[in-house]
């Protein structure tokens, strides 16, 4: 596998504050970003709307973790966004699926039947998890897929979920942004964590980890 970060200077970019993007799908090369606000998506008191709940909590699909991650990223880079683009070039692609090798990277898969419909996938250091991207084909699956990261994320422990950019889409979910300085002070600590990325089997337990308390009768 060619044109790839190098597995231990990607992880200290991200133990130091920063990620690599590439400006556009086609280029070679790849830019390290620090940003002066970061987006933080909360574990332990992640807001889950009602009727995403019901829909997820009634949803006839099937969620694995780690089952196919080069389909999952290389789904996330074919995604068209709204700024005609995607940031995961080749070195991205191949640089994420050699971190997936070293067990340091992670996806959250959806599928219908043995058709992979949504997913997610991030790096995983310590307590923290930064999440990536995600993608979807059918409707609220990769939302679906976000609320089984927050389920395995709270029942393993992890501290930090990191969205890296403001999106409006996550605020719906609590997410919220802090200054660099405190997003760093909080990365040092977590990242010192010994956690495990386990997936939960049961979709019971699921359910019970996201379930906000007012949902709870």
């Amino acid at each position: 596998m060619n044109n790839i970060i190098p597995t231990k200077d990607l992880i200290n970019f991200y133990k130091k504050g920063f990620f690599p993007m590439a400006e556009r799908s086609t280029d070679e090369t790849v830019n390290l970003y620090q940003p002066k606000k970061r987006f933080l998506i909360p574990i332990n008191n992640f807001h889950v709307p009602r009727k995403l709940y019901k829909l997820f909590k009634n949803n006839r699909f099937t969620f694995l973790a780690n089952n196919n991650f080069e389909n999952v990223i290389s789904q996330c880079q074919l995604t068209n966004r709204r700024d005609n683009g995607t940031w995961i070039n080749d070195m991205i692609l191949n640089s994420y699926i050699n971190l997936y090798n070293h067990k340091m990277c992670h996806s959250i898969e959806c599928y219908d039947d043995d058709k992979l419909i949504g997913g997610l996938y991030g790096v995983h250091i310590g307590g923290c998890f930064f999440g990536e991207s995600m993608f979807s084909k059918v409707s609220n699956t990769s939302k679906f897929c976000l609320l089984y990261l927050i389920a395995i994320l709270k029942k393993n422990l992890f501290s930090v979920l990191d969205s890296q950019f403001f999106n409006k889409h996550l605020v719906q979910f609590g997410a919220f942004e802090i200054n660099n300085i405190d997003y760093l002070t909080r990365l040092k600590k977590s990242i010192k964590e010994k956690r495990n990325f386990i997936f939960v089997e049961d979709f019971h337990e699921v359910l019970s980890l996201i379930q906000p308390n007012n949902h709870k009768s």
